[in-house]
């Protein structure tokens, strides 16, 4: 775990990149900020989680470090060892963690539950959408106080890291550690954040293909077919709005089956 820091003093706002190490698009935002950094008014930490699997260009190495908080200083694995080690670099510290995906290009931002840091925070953000994790947040990191995570775009693609550092500068602002920012408007009042909560995954049966047919955040129909293993149609029990919905972007899950609950307020 590689840790840097603006600013002097013990920090109380953090940035996280590399939890999972196939998603390189934080840590290539966070450097490039890191090479002209920002005046700051408060101290702020930069941190690359898991440098193990960066390095080898893998999602983990023993296991799915967003499964194994809180960790233990004693686990087996790399990542339940890690996990701990993490949690302890950011106590006490408002947190911005950097992803993407390979289902939806855009950005969007998740919290365990929409409170006053997604309140404070989202308006500043680049995203129109919040997702509220609940019951599904078991082992991650955003199950920790005061962490909000961003999608920053598509895996590996270039805009992915533009939009982190787009996001990163807000959070920045939002949090107070730089002041008035050129590169940062606010979102205006009438520009709406979608809030979605989720829900149980979908999971796939085996198969040696996979389609995936909806649109995240688009709803689906009860009856409708919105993905397939093989050539057998996958249809929906009844409606939802879809969620991190991809082909191959986990090994047994399509993705999340959400609800939507209405727009951020405050």
């Amino acid at each position: 775990m590689r840790v840097e820091q603006l600013g002097d003093g013990r920090p109380r706002v953090a940035v996280v990149a590399a939890i999972h190490g196939d998603e390189p698009c934080g840590v290539r935002a966070m450097e490039r900020l890191l090479e002209d950094p920002p005046a700051v008014d408060r101290p702020v930490k930069f941190v690359v989680a898991n440098e193990r699997a960066l390095d080898r260009g893998v999602r983990y190495v023993d296991e799915d470090l967003n499964r194994a908080f809180p960790g233990d200083p004693d686990a087996d694995t790399h990542e339940g060892r890690l996990a701990a080690e993490l949690v302890a670099e950011i106590r006490d510290c408002t947190v911005l963690s950097l992803h993407s995906t390979r289902s939806y290009a855009e950005p969007f931002a998740l919290v365990d539950r929409v409170g006053d840091l997604a309140r404070s925070v989202c308006p500043f953000l680049s995203v129109s959408v919040l997702v509220e994790t609940g019951e599904q947040s078991h082992g991650r990191l955003i199950a920790s106080p005061d962490v909000l995570e961003v999608e920053c775009g598509l895996q590996g693609s270039d805009r992915a890291a533009d939009n982190g550092v787009e996001l990163i500068r807000g959070f920045l602002r939002a949090t107070d550690v730089v002041g008035e920012d050129p590169a940062v408007t606010p979102r205006s009042t009438t520009d709406e954040v979608v809030v979605y909560r989720l829900g149980p995954p979908v999971p796939k049966a085996a198969a040696d293909e996979y389609e995936v047919f909806a649109a995240n955040f688009e709803e689906v129909a009860a009856g409708e077919a919105f993905a397939a293993a093989d050539d057998r149609p996958v249809v929906a029990e009844e409606s939802f709005y879809p969620v991190l919905l991809s082909a191959d972007g986990y090994e047994d899950v399509f993705g999340y089956r959400a609800e939507r609950v209405g727009v951020l307020d405050g």
